[in-house]
This record gives C-alpha cells, structure tokens and sequence, in this order.
C-alpha cells in the first residue's frame, strides 16, 4: 500500500504543491483520514475499538476522530 500511496504523491500537480504550500501535510492527510477511518470501521462492522487497533491508536483518539468528522460508525453495524 505504501508504493501507491507513494505513487500517488509524486502524481500530484506541482500546482497542487504551489498551492497548498505550507500546509500541504494538513491538506493530505485531511484527505485520507476520514477515508482511513470509514474502511477500518467498515472492516469491524463499527467496532471502534478494533478500528483504533487496527489504526494503532488509542481508543479516545478514535472516538475523538470519530466526532470530529462527523463520522456514525452505526452505518456499518449489523
């Protein structure tokens, strides 16, 4: 997964590098966080505890995450 990621970097735009210069790290990992998140909580059915440990992160920064997007990990409960 790293190679893609990678991959996917050096595909951006300069413009993109241009534009977001500064807070080109906030800008990424914004991007992929929520994504991030979504799949491990898809992957649990909505455990949020295994997502956080499939992450390797601690629970309250999961749940913290969790409300700061806006995220309901019901949608994938069963």
């Amino acid at each position: 997964m790293s190679d893609i990621s990678e991959r996917k970097m050096f595909e951006m735009d300069d413009s993109l590098y241009k534009e977001k210069q500064g807070t080109l790290y906030k800008y990424v990992l914004e991007a992929i966080e929520r994504p991030l998140i979504e799949h491990a909580l898809e992957r649990t059915f909505g455990n949020q505890l295994k997502a956080a440990k499939i992450l390797g992160i601690n629970r309250n920064t999961m749940r913290s995450k969790i409300k700061k997007l806006g995220i309901d990990p019901n949608k994938w409960k069963i």
